[in-house]
């Protein structure tokens, strides 16, 4: 009788969880990407060159950077339960902060919010993972899949707001709602992180002389370097290209973001019939193709054209990274995967804020968008190299 009454009990439970988790997700992905869309109203009220701008991004990845690393102290200290629900707070105080007066403030706040988005996006992967241990695959792609629903729906936000002039009511309604999501892991029981074995620990030291090593950290590297500074920057190109006319520039990241979820929708069909590796190399080359034409676009419709092949081609290529992670390095993929974390962190600190810099320092932001072109164009070379035999 125990068994039967508490097998429904823990479904329940298992269910509060998922839910719990997938609303922490659209919400962390509304965080993740709102300072794209945003970036052209920041930019005009703090008077920034698009070099200043840069940094916001730049201290966003940095954030995060060391939220990966507070996430694993605390893991294994602590369980998941506390990451998660201070990731959560901080993305909640840093999307207030971003109302400051100053640029100052800006930069604390995005710095804020990316150390809670650091806390909070390994948090809630291994824990999906470890709640579904005979569907990982599928469990993860389905959260992640909810990352994107609140990525594609941040710049709809954003455009319908500023349009009444309240900008302002999308920052405070997502902090009140962080808030209560971090509330609402007070109630709930969460797994401990297993300890490492010695055996374990004995093969990782290996592992790092692995040549596929500084082939995938340059993958994770570029890969989120290129989605955030395409994502991030393509509002501001576009409102320069509609010279103030409406705000539907303001939806351009959103046709980034929407490719992007069509394309992790359908690469399950898509991996029937292709190779991982083969869909990765067309995916690298089709976000190249995007982003070609975003730098030849002249007017709005180009550059929605663009976005959407850029958004589409990068879907594929950071789930079968972490796939190709798996498989080359089995059961030591979780200890590589810090490192990775770590190593897309940078990117996104980096491309980001050379997009900028590139753009002040030649007088236009094409030139800048040549750094996410490369970016894509080497990721290409890199599966290709990550496709050859042991």
């Amino acid at each position: 009788m125990p068994e039967a009454t508490d097998a429904p009990t823990k479904r329940a439970a298992d269910v509060r969880l998922m839910v719990l988790l997938h609303a922490g997700f659209v919400l962390t992905g509304v965080v993740n990407t709102m300072l794209g869309p945003m970036l052209p109203v920041l930019s005009d009220r703090w008077g920034l060159s698009d070099a200043r701008a840069g940094y916001l991004f730049t201290m966003q990845f940095s954030g995060s950077m060391l939220g990966v690393m507070g996430s694993s102290f605390l893991m294994a200290r602590r369980g998941h339960r506390m990451a998660l629900m201070l990731g959560l707070g901080l993305m909640a105080l840093g999307s207030v902060m971003l109302l400051g007066a100053s640029w100052t403030f800006g930069i604390l706040a995005a710095f804020c919010f990316g150390t809670g988005l650091g806390l909070a996006n390994p948090a809630t992967n291994l824990l999906v993972s470890e709640l579904n241990p005979d569907k990982r695959a599928a469990s993860l792609s389905l959260v992640n899949f909810s990352w994107t629903v609140g990525a594609a729906a941040c710049p709809f936000f954003v455009a319908a707001l500023q349009r009444m002039g309240r900008s302002s009511v999308l920052l405070y309604g997502v902090a009140a709602l962080l808030i209560l999501a971090s509330v609402g892991w007070t109630g709930v029981s969460l797994p401990m992180l297993s300890a490492e074995s010695e055996s374990v620990a004995g093969v990782r030291a290996g592992l790092w002389r692995s040549r596929w090593v500084p082939i995938l950290g340059a993958v994770f590297f570029l890969y989120v370097g290129s989605e955030a500074g395409v994502s991030g920057w393509t509002a501001t190109y576009a409102r320069r290209m509609a010279a103030g006319s409406g705000t539907m520039w303001v939806l351009m990241p959103s046709f980034f973001w929407a490719a992007l979820l069509l394309g992790r929708a359908t690469a399950p069909l898509m991996l029937r019939v292709v190779r991982e590796s083969t869909l990765a190399e067309f995916g690298s080359g089709l976000s190249a193709a995007g982003v070609g034409i975003l730098l030849g676009a002249r007017n709005l419709s180009m550059v929605a054209l663009g976005v959407s092949l850029a958004g589409l081609g990068l879907s594929s290529v950071f789930p079968i990274g972490i796939a190709t992670l798996s498989r080359k390095f089995g059961s030591g993929a979780p200890r590589i995967a810090g490192v990775m974390f770590a190593l897309a962190g940078a990117g996104g600190a980096t491309l980001p804020w050379l997009i900028g810099y590139a753009s002040t320092t030649f007088g236009n932001l094409k030139y800048g968008l040549l750094v996410p072109l490369f970016a894509c164009m080497a990721m290409l070379v890199l599966n290709m190299l990550l496709a050859t035999p042991e």
